[in-house]
């Protein structure tokens, strides 16, 4: 599948900004199953500053800044991406879920020991018996590591309501085990959170997922938004991605941004500044399935 995908965020303030600093995910990931054709990045007013680099996680991060005031700030990434198919992999072959928890202790390949960061606390994924409790009924002895995620992937989404507004950015992950309602950040951040609690290795997935009308209905420019999954280690068979939201493993219709421990590793967009007053965030995404022989930006 090849898409077109436009991503506008207007910041408006009522006064003036005089200073400013951001950094922005929004390159696609270029990854074993997707490749970036085409892509550019617009900023409006034009920055003072502005780089690219690869950020710890490998992936692709803008930075500019400003010198100058403005009242409005709208940064537009426009790429076309196109998303292969993913090798399948059976479920019950892979390595038993306790051998994989312990990987640590046997002899690592560079892959394990890259693995290994994604095993701990992170700043918006804290640990805790009860998210060990919650794994649990998933992982009894000798389960293969990637049936049980998959048997936690499908409890997540039928046990928690996926209920938009009901939380924040900033919603601690206990809050969502509690109140078993929330969004895909937060089912993403859920389930992570319970994987490492068993001592697996899982990492918070940012992207876009295709959406499709309901019959009859035109698609809806800019009705998209972005979306948030996550992936589990699985030893010799690598990572494998997983949507507790839709309850799937991500194919075609998945579109990767960036990878990270969790959400604050890879927001779309983040910044400091200086004035502004009250801010107004106004988000447009817009994912376009394109045939073969269009690939322009």
């Amino acid at each position: 599948m090849r898409y077109r995908i436009t991503h506008i965020t207007r910041y408006t303030s009522g006064d003036p900004v005089s200073v400013g600093q951001n950094q922005a995910w929004l390159r696609p990931r270029v990854c074993d199953h997707q490749q970036v054709l085409r892509y550019r990045l617009k900023i409006d007013p034009p920055p003072s500053v502005q780089t690219e680099r690869n950020d710890a996680f490998g992936n692709p991060l803008a930075s500019f800044a400003f010198n100058e005031g403005y009242r409005q700030l709208t940064v537009t990434a426009r790429g076309t991406v196109e998303v292969l198919p993913r090798p399948e992999i059976d479920p019950e072959r892979t390595m038993d879920w306790e051998t994989q928890a312990g990987f640590v202790a046997w002899p690592a390949t560079a892959d394990d020991r890259e693995a290994l960061q994604f095993r701990f606390e992170s700043p918006r994924i804290p640990l805790s018996p009860a998210l060990r409790e919650f794994a649990e009924p998933s992982f009894p002895a000798g389960r293969p590591v990637l049936a049980g995620a998959l048997d936690l992937t499908a409890r997540i989404y039928k046990e928690f309501e996926y209920k938009p507004q009901s939380t924040t950015v900033n919603t601690a992950v206990s809050d969502v085990l509690k109140q078993r309602k929330g969004v895909c950040q937060d089912f993403a951040h859920l389930q992570i959170a319970a994987l490492r609690s068993i001592g697996l290795a899982a990492r918070y997935v940012s992207g876009y997922l295709r959406t499709t009308p309901p019959p009859g209905k035109p698609r809806l420019v800019g009705a998209d938004a972005t979306h948030a999954w996550l992936a589990v280690y699985c030893g010799p068979a690598g990572w494998v991605d997983l949507d507790p939201t839709n309850n799937v493993i991500p194919g075609t219709d998945h579109i990767t941004l960036a990878w990270g421990r969790d959400y604050s590793d890879v927001p779309p967009l983040k910044g400091v500044f200086i004035g502004g007053g009250e801010m107004r965030l106004e988000v447009s995404v817009d994912v376009e399935p394109l045939e073969d022989a269009e690939t322009g930006v």
